[in-house]
């Protein structure tokens, strides 16, 4: 359940943070779908559809596998971290990829532990 918490605050920070993107509602709207998944299995541990954070993962994965082919191998990790601020969109696009992918696996690991849980 603290994970679920953390994860909850993480996406939300993500959720905020994408106010000022030149795309900012399907942003605000995946990681909003993340944080509110996440808060949901922490406060219901046993209350909450398996398959509803296994549609955000399906979301998430099919929209960072079309921006994988954008950048994969030819931006190195240690581009990512350089500095907060857009440096080129390529890093911009992998970070982005980056973020999808987090979403899909936090909400592949809720949806298959309430799995498990059901009757």
């Amino acid at each position: 359940m603290v994970l679920q918490w953390l994860m909850t605050a993480a996406f939300l920070l993500s959720t905020a943070v994408q106010w000022n993107d030149p795309d900012p509602i399907p942003w605000m709207a995946i990681y909003g779908g993340a944080a509110a998944m996440s808060a949901w299995a922490a406060l219901r541990p046993s209350g909450y559809p398996w398959w509803a954070p296994a549609i955000v993962a399906v979301i998430a994965l099919v929209w960072s596998a079309t921006l994988l082919p954008q950048v994969m191998g030819k931006v190195r990790i240690a581009e990512l971290f350089e500095a907060w601020e857009m440096k080129s969109p390529r890093i911009e696009v992998a970070r982005e990829a980056g973020g999808l992918l987090i979403v899909t696996a936090w909400m592949a690991v809720t949806a298959l532990v309430r799995f498990a849980q059901r009757p």
